[in-house]
């Protein structure tokens, strides 16, 4: 592939010649690639893509990001199992819901043609360093930030634009998930930012993580801000479960982020031959098809674990509700037809998968 608005810096192909990847787990997103894409925005327009060195950003201490949470970014994979690839998964997908968040936070949108040369390229570059197991990726991270050196409250009128990627491990991890039910606090509310992928929204959520950890639970379900009644989203994943044999999950507000992994799981269930209903999920009833045994799984969904089976929904106080189906037949299904997708062992749903085109160093 020819990149029009790329600016391959020498030091960055330095930088990837003397470049290994750490011995033993790589986890998720702990270690990069030594190369990053970089884009600065001043005067009404973005500049070149640069690809340079993995570096620190330089940025003043009145730097709007830091003051007013001005930011955007996103999540995503590449995969090259058993050599095949690098694809990419749905990348359109996120560009559209990146600059959807950009909207919403006033930051200037990127350019399509930027935005996909940027994953592009940097998939490109660091395709040496892609694990190739089962369920390891090359995780992406491009992201947005206010970079103007002012402490005014109003949009900046600079923002960098930067890619990063990182050599995962699978994250998922066999066995299921309690999760503690948030009555308390809440994620989003009608009006503000819980359908953009910004940072303030995750900040905010962590209160309830770290109580949820305290009794027993390792992730939080949000109910909705008004009436505290209604089933939202998990910190950061969409939640699904199964009611007699069915497929549900809340139908998409404002205040629930618009999951690639949770259309992707629509689609792919509706193949399968599942019903599917985007409906509105009252926390009462969900809790008693639970008792009765008419909700016998449910999981959440992301870029990072795909598919995450739920043990429970549990109270602070110490109550839980205990799925029947705690192995996730139907999940654990949705899953792997997911990752033989995602990997190529799967006839992909046309533009699911992006081939990269591999550089000549």
């Amino acid at each position: 592939m020819k990149y029009k608005h790329l600016n391959v810096r020498p030091k960055a192909l330095e930088a990837l010649k003397h470049y290994n990847l750490p011995k033993g787990p790589l986890g998720f997103g702990k270690y990069s690639t030594p190369i990053m894409i970089v884009c600065d925005y001043a005067d009404g327009k973005w500049g070149e893509l640069k690809l340079a060195p993995f570096a620190f950003l330089n940025l003043l201490p009145t730097a709007k990001v830091f003051h007013y949470a001005q930011e955007v970014f996103e999540g995503m994979k590449a995969y090259r199992v058993d050599g095949k690839g690098p694809y990419l998964f749905r990348p359109d997908k996120n560009f559209e819901r990146f600059n959807l968040s950009c909207k919403r936070m006033a930051i200037p949108e990127i350019p399509r043609e930027y935005f996909m040369e940027a994953i592009q390229a940097i998939t490109a570059y660091s395709a040496e360093f892609i694990p190739q197991k089962t369920g390891e990726s090359l995780y992406l991270r491009p992201f947005t930030i206010a970079t103007e050196e002012s402490l005014g409250i109003k949009p900046s009128e600079k923002y960098k634009f930067v890619v990063v990627a990182c050599p995962s491990d699978a994250y998922f991890t066999k066995g299921t998930v309690p999760v503690m039910i948030e009555r308390q606090a809440a994620r989003a509310g009608m009006g503000g930012t819980g359908n953009a992928k910004t940072g303030g929204n995750y900040a905010a959520s962590l209160i309830s993580a770290i109580e949820a950890k305290e009794r027993g639970y390792l992730m939080t379900l949000w109910l909705d801000s008004l009436e505290k009644r209604y089933v939202e989203e998990l910190s950061g994943m969409n939640f699904f479960c199964i009611i007699n044999g069915e497929l549900w999950t809340p139908a998409l507000t404002e205040t629930i982020l618009v999951g690639i992994t949770r259309d992707s799981i629509i689609h792919l269930a509706k193949d399968m031959g599942l019903k599917v209903h985007e409906e509105r999920i009252d926390i009462t009833e969900l809790i008693t098809s639970i008792k009765n045994n008419e909700c016998t799984e449910a999981f959440a969904c992301g870029t990072a674990a795909i598919i995450s089976p739920i043990e429970c929904l549990g109270e602070n106080h110490g109550t839980r509700y205990t799925f029947r189906d705690q192995g996730g037949n139907i999940s654990l299904k949705l899953r792997q037809r997911l990752l033989d997708i995602q990997e190529g062992r799967y006839q992909a749903p046309e533009g699911w998968l992006v081939k990269v085109d591999l550089p000549q160093l």
